[in-house]
C-alpha cells in the first residue's frame, strides 16, 4: 500500500518499503536514499514565506564512476542523450535553402506560436525582473489550483514538465531502485533515470508493432513488488495513441506500491478534458502537464503537476529554490486564460491531421499509422530498401525536418519516423518530398 508519510512503514515480504531505506551517513546516525517530506523547520525562509530545503547528499546516494570519484549524475553514454528536433536555421544554412521554405516537423511546436495573452503579460512583467520570485510560483500555483479544482498545495509548477519528471526521479525512487515506462517512449524517462543511477524497465513487449498501442494487460504484467516509478503517457509519444479512463485507471489500480506518473503534455490535441481528476482519486498518482504544446510557449519553460500534498511536499524538498522566474509565472497564469488560442491551435491540428492521412493513402512506400491523438504522428517505412535516416537524411535535403525513430527513441528501431502535424501547406510539403526520395 502506498505510504505518503514521512517516516517509513516496516518492510514485509508481501510489501517492500515503499519510503526508505536506511544508508550509514556519520557514525552518530543514518540518513534516507528517500527524500521524505521536509518538515517546516527544514525549509528555507523567504520573505514570502519558507523556502526550499535539501538534505545533503550522503555517500551511498552517490554514483560511483571507475575512476573513483562520485558525482550526482553518471555521465550519458555516447548517442544517449536526448535527440531534439533540428533547428530550422542549421538546415536552411546546411542545404542553402530560404529559411521561409523549410517545414519543422520534428519538434512538436505550435504552428500559431505562443498564446498572444501571455505575450502580453511576459513584455509587463519585464518591469519586474529586478524582483525574486515566489519560490513555489506562488501566484501561477493558485491559478492552476483554481482552474482544476485542487488546493494550491497540491500543485508543483516547473521550468518545463520535464523539470518535474526529474524531480519526481530523485525523490520517489532509490539509487538503484527500479521505474517502469512503455517502450518506446519519451526519452526524457529513462535518460534521466539512468543519469540518476536509477533503473529504467522499457515495456518494449507492451507495444503493438502495427498499431503502436499499449497493450494493458502486457504493461501491468511487468509491473514488480519493487517497482517504485510506474510512467504512462496519454497520448502517448512518439505514437499519439490514447488510453481509455478505465484503462488508465488499472494501470493505477495494478501498482500501488509506487508513484504512478500521468504525463498529459499532449491532452489538448485529444479532444477531451484528460485525466487530471485522477490525482484526487488516488494518493499515488501524479498528473503533469505542459505549456509548451497547445499554449505555445516551449521557449518559456512551464510546466505543473497536480497530486496529493504528501507528494508534492516531497518534491519541494528537491526542487531548486527559483526554478521559475517572473517571466514564466506571469506567461502561465495568462495562458490559461487564453481559451481562444488553444481552441484555434487544436482545430488547425484536427483539420490539418485528416487532410494529410487523405494524402498519405497515395503513397505506396510509407504508411501513416493512424488513430493518432496528438500533434504529431508516426510513419512506418514500407521499402525494405532503405530505413529511417536514410529517410530522414532525403526529407533534410528538401527542407523538410522530421525525427529519425533510429536515434530518438530507444526500441523504436529504424522504421519509423515521426512527422508533426502543422499547416495544411507543411503537410504537402512532407508527403510531397516522401514521394519524390528514390
Amino acid at each position: 500500500m502506498w505510504s505518503g508519510r514521512s517516516t517509513p512503514s516496516t518492510p514485509t515480504a508481501a510489501q517492500p518499503a515503499f519510503t526508505q531505506i536506511d544508508i550509514p551517513m556519520t557514525s552518530d546516525g543514518t540518513t534516507s536514499a528517500w527524500r521524505a517530506p521536509a518538515t517546516p523547520g527544514e525549509y528555507y525562509v523567504s520573505e514570502a514565506g519558507a523556502g526550499a530545503w535539501r538534505a545533503p547528499a550522503t555517500p551511498g546516494e552517490y554514483y560511483v564512476p571507475e575512476a573513483g570519484a562520485g558525482t550526482w549524475r553518471a555521465p550519458a553514454a555516447p548517442g544517449e542523450y536526448y535527440v531534439p528536433g533540428l533547428a530550422s536555421e542549421y538546415v536552411a544554412q546546411r542545404y542553402g535553402i530560404a529559411l521561409a521554405d523549410i517545414a519543422k516537423l520534428g519538434s512538436a511546436e505550435n504552428p500559431h506560436g505562443a498564446s498572444p495573452l501571455a505575450r502580453t503579460a511576459v513584455l509587463e512583467a519585464m518591469d519586474r525582473l529586478h524582483l525574486y520570485p515566489s519560490w513555489t510560483a506562488e501566484p501561477l500555483r493558485v491559478k492552476l489550483a483554481e482552474t482544476f479544482g485542487y488546493r494550491p498545495e497540491q500543485v508543483i509548477c516547473g521550468a518545463g514538465e520535464t523539470e518535474i519528471i526529474s524531480l519526481i526521479i530523485r525523490a520517489f525512487c532509490e539509487p538503484g531502485g527500479k521505474i517502469q515506462m512503455p517502450g518506446p517512449c519519451f526519452p526524457i524517462y529513462h535518460l534521466f533515470a539512468e543519469a540518476e543511477g536509477r533503473v529504467p524497465v522499457l515495456v518494449h513487449e507492451a507495444t503493438d508493432r502495427d498499431s503502436m498501442a499499449l497493450d494493458v494487460d502486457a504493461y501491468i504484467a511487468a509491473v514488480e513488488h519493487d517497482t517504485r516509478i510506474v510512467f504512462i503517457t496519454n497520448p502517448h509519444s512518439p505514437s499519439g495513441t490514447w488510453l481509455s479512463e478505465a484503462d488508465v485507471r488499472r494501470i493505477i489500480e495494478a501498482a500501488p506500491q509506487a508513484l504512478v506518473v500521468l504525463d498529459e503534455a499532449y491532452v489538448h490535441y485529444s479532444n477531451t478534458p484528460g485525466y487530471i481528476h485522477l490525482a484526487q482519486d488516488y494518493e499515488h498518482v501524479a498528473v503533469l502537464r505542459t505549456f509548451s504544446k497547445a499554449f505555445g510557449l516551449a521557449g518559456l519553460r512551464v510546466g505543473f503537476g497536480v497530486a496529493a500534498r504528501a507528494v508534492i511536499d516531497a518534491l519541494l524538498a528537491v526542487k531548486p529554490t527559483w526554478n521559475m522566474g517572473q517571466l514564466q509565472i506571469a506567461g502561465g497564469i495568462a495562458a490559461l486564460d487564453d481559451d481562444a488560442h488553444v481552441a484555434r491551435t487544436v482545430g488547425t491540428i484536427t483539420e490539418a491531421k485528416e487532410y494529410v492521412q487523405d494524402r498519405f493513402a497515395a503513397l505506396d512506400r510509407f504508411r501513416m499509422v493512424p488513430h493518432s491523438r496528438s500533434n504529431f504522428f508516426l510513419v512506418e517505412i514500407l521499402d525494405r530498401d532503405t530505413d529511417s535516416t536514410k529517410v530522414f537524411n532525403g526529407l533534410l535535403e528538401r527542407g523538410v525536418i522530421v525525427k529519425d525513430g533510429a536515434d530518438s527513441w530507444r526500441g523504436l528501431g529504424d522504421r519509423f519516423l515521426r512527422c508533426d502535424v502543422n499547416f495544411k501547406q507543411r503537410m504537402d510539403q512532407l508527403v510531397d518530398a516522401l514521394a519524390d526520395l528514390d
